[in-house]
Formats: C-alpha cells, structure tokens, sequence
C-alpha cells in the first residue's frame, strides 16, 4: 500500500511535493512532542536556533521528496539536480584510487547515490528499516542501475573493501548511528555522539580519498544543487582522533545550509550494548 503510495505521488511536481510536504513538517511538528523536542535541543545546541521554523518545513519536504526520489522515473529525478566538483571524484577514479563518500543527513541526500551512479558504479552501505513495511519500499527505490547495495553487518563491510581496492567507490552516511563495536564517542555540536569508525578504517587500508557530498534544495522546488567537498581534516591515528576528525568535517559541511539539517534525528543516542558516554558540564548542556 505504501509502495503504491509513494508512486501515486511521484507524478506530482517537485514544487508541489515541497509545498505539501512544507505543511506536513510543520503538522508533525505540532503533533509530536518528542520530534518537537529532539528538534528544538538539537538544533539549539549546534548554535542555529534561528533556523527552527525554516528547519521544520525543510523536514517535512525531505519526507514528501521521497516519493519523488525513489519512484519517479531516474532521468526526471535526475533532470532536476545540477553537480558542482565531481572533478574531485573523477580524478580519484581516474586514478584507479577508488573513493570513500561520506552523505550526512543533509539536504536530500537520497538524490546524491543515484547522481553517483549515473555516473560510476556505486555501493552503499544499507541499513534495513526496522519497520517491516518500509523495506521492499526502499529496497526497490535504491535498486537501480550501477548502484549496489551492501548490509550493513561484516559480510558488507568485506564488500565495500573489495569494491575499493577495484578502485570504485562506495557511500556511507557518517552520522549515522552505528551498532555496538562499530563506533566510539566523538563530540558533535558539544556533545559526545557514538560515531562510526568505518570510513577512516576503510581509508587507512586502501588509501582511498574520502570525499564529503550533500545536495542541497533549492527554494520552491526549483530542484537541488549537488556539491562534492574535499575532505581536509587530518584523521589522526586513533578511532577517537578519526571519529572527532568525521564529526568536524560533517560540522563544516551542515554550516553551509544548516536549516536543511535532518536535527530531528536521534543522533545522541546510545545503542544498545554500548556503555554511555562519560557525562560533564558540555555534554549535559
């Protein structure tokens, strides 16, 4: 039922989609206290509690644009995003090299696999939905041509490694909460986040470049605007050097349009398994 949905909404027009979906983020907004909530520290305590109400619409088009992404025709999709850098990739791939992207949650970062693949094959790192419904849904949605899907579990990471050292690039979202074992506390915004470890580990055994991407959207559904950033921080030699040196790079990147966030999700939360943070004055602010 979802599945069919998602593609009765895709034949709407992207500016539609954005309208309706500027009015769903403010009704989830409204009806959820604990969204409400989880937006208004997160987002407050990253310094840009002045991007609230812009970051309340730009959520709800980030949930109505997923029809639009996943069940829309690929060269529609396509057609509506424009690609600044993808020269930094080009010349990695050129060079047999491979590449590591790293897509936070930022913009419409469902639209930056499918431009990757348009142009090398990719192989991103997949996570199943927990809710049972969701799952042919997504998995039918990112099933396209050249794009690759790897578990996320040790079968998966073997498979991004093999990829690499074929020199092709692989995608993950780095501030994408890991399981226990994958990751170690690492300040985000001030507060200590469990961070995953895997692109500077994948980094370090391939030389493999990481580069950053985000897609950010445009005002009335004008489309997105795909940027590749070089990743300029130095990683450091520990797991805690590597993972504040990714939280730092994802800062830098959300500063360029911070209202296009995704500052609802649960980023500081601890998974199951895993000791919890050391507290202070910072991480309890």
């Amino acid at each position: 039922m979802l599945v069919n949905l998602f593609r009765l909404l895709s034949n709407l027009p992207l500016p539609v989609l954005h309208a309706i979906g500027a009015a769903l983020g403010w009704l989830v907004y409204a009806a959820s206290p604990s969204y409400r909530n989880r937006l208004k520290s997160n987002i407050g305590r990253a310094g840009y509690a002045d991007c609230r109400r812009a970051s309340i619409r730009e959520s709800g088009k980030n949930i109505l644009e997923l029809a639009f992404i996943w069940c829309a025709p690929p060269q529609r999709v396509l057609g509506t995003a424009t690609i600044e850098n993808w020269d930094l990739a080009q010349a990695s791939l050129d060079a047999g090299q491979g590449v590591i992207f790293l897509t936070p949650h930022l913009g419409c970062f469902e639209i930056i696999a499918q431009a990757i693949a348009a142009r090398t094959p990719l192989t991103a790192l997949y996570r199943p939905p927990r809710k049972a419904a969701l799952k042919p849904l997504i998995e039918q949605a990112r099933a396209r041509h050249n794009l690759a899907l790897a578990p996320a579990n040790l079968a998966g990471v073997r498979t991004l490694l093999k990829t690499l050292k074929k020199g092709s690039a692989i995608g993950l979202l780095p501030d994408q909460v890991p399981q226990r074992g994958e990751g170690v506390w690492a300040d985000f915004f001030g507060k200590p986040a469990y961070t995953m470890t895997l692109p500077a580990k994948l980094h370090q055994m391939t030389g493999a470049p990481i580069i950053l991407s985000y897609a950010e959207r445009l005002a009335r559904g004008a489309g997105y605007v795909i940027r590749f950033v070089a990743f300029e921080q130095v990683p450091g030699e520990t797991p805690e050097q590597q993972a504040h040196a990714i939280n730092a790079a994802m800062e830098q990147l959300i500063a360029r349009c911070p209202s296009q966030y995704f500052w609802s999700y649960d980023r500081y939360k601890t998974p199951p398994g895993v000791a919890a943070a050391e507290s202070g004055p910072e991480a309890d602010a």
